[in-house]
């Protein structure tokens, strides 16, 4: 039998600090574990990518997946998809899962984790959190690093004025009217758009600063210039991603230039942030071990509580 989960299903059997558990511990297991997978994407003839994540594995899991995603940015949800979970044993296709919220709920958490560890410790939350693209990715990365640390004041900037406004009623702060604005009152800047060319250079930050960039997960979309990357301690996922299709490959900057992956950091592999006024950046790419983290943990929870449908996709 085939387990189905919606969204709402989803959202029912998640839980951020269970999630973020469960990521930490893939990224600290997958420097010794199986092949990270592929990332494949290709253009469409149409105003969108069709991106394939393949397969998702995790040391200890007897399971994959199979992602699918359409993303076609003037839409809403911009992204659309199926997850597939199948079992390790005789490939029995366990689960089918709404891939734009498996990935919001990763993606935003995950790099709310590498925040944490990068961004300068701040005991008495006195820190000013800023947000640059108030979607569904920044709506996980707040809601996970609200649960690590605090911060006195929240400043977000959107192209769409309503749904910044939206996100400020949700979460408290104000909004601004750019990102040098956000960069300008920030200590912790958050970046999840679609943008082509840079929204900040290293002239809109000051010293000491964290940023985390979720836009550049495909060929052609920048967030951060250059010159700030070069100058930060700059950590991805995977170096090789990120130099073929992330930050590192907008910016023309070769592998080399990522001094850290997340998971090393984590496994105590690299010392991280070692001064305070030090720019730290983080930019993933996303990694298929991710999905399965969490649909596995989605599927277990369900199974417990009979959440979703049943069906028997053979009869």
């Amino acid at each position: 039998m085939t387990r189905i989960l919606t969204r709402s299903n989803l959202e029912a059997v998640l839980e951020p600090t269970a999630c973020m558990a469960v990521l930490e511990e893939g990224f600290r297991s997958t420097g010794s574990g199986p092949a990270t997978g592929q990332r494949v994407l290709t253009d469409l003839p149409f105003p969108g990518t069709a991106t394939a994540l393949i397969p998702g594995l995790l040391p200890g899991i007897d399971a994959y997946t199979v992602k699918v995603n359409a993303k076609f940015p003037a839409t809403r949800p911009a992204l659309r998809g199926v997850i597939c979970l199948h079992s390790g044993h005789d490939g029995e296709l366990l689960a089918l899962m709404d891939s734009a919220t498996i990935t919001a709920w990763r993606t935003g958490l995950a790099a709310a984790l590498g925040t944490h560890v990068l961004a300068t410790p701040d005991p008495g939350g006195d820190a000013v959190l800023g947000v640059i693209g108030a979607g569904a990715q920044a709506e996980l990365m707040v809601r996970g690093l609200r649960s690590m640390r605090s911060f006195r004041d929240v400043v977000v900037h959107d192209a769409d004025p309503a749904r910044a406004a939206a996100f400020v009623a949700r979460h408290g702060g104000r909004a601004l009217g750019s990102p040098a604005d956000v960069a300008s009152a920030a200590d912790v800047v958050l970046l999840a758009t679609w943008a082509r060319r840079p929204l900040l250079r290293l002239a809109d930050t000051r010293p000491g600063q964290h940023f985390t960039s979720l836009g550049a997960d495909e060929p052609g979309k920048q967030e951060l210039s250059a010159d700030l990357l070069a100058s930060s301690l700059l950590v991805v996922d995977d170096r090789e991603l990120a130099a073929s299709m992330g930050a590192l490959a907008a910016a023309d900057l070769p592998a080399t230039a990522a001094k850290a992956t997340l998971g090393e950091l984590l496994r105590n592999d690299h010392p991280g942030r070692t001064s305070a006024t030090t720019h730290t950046v983080y930019a993933p790419v996303g990694l298929p071990w991710q999905d399965l983290a969490l649909a596995w943990l989605a599927y277990q929870h369900a199974e417990q509580h009979g959440v979703g449908t049943q069906t028997d996709l053979l009869a």
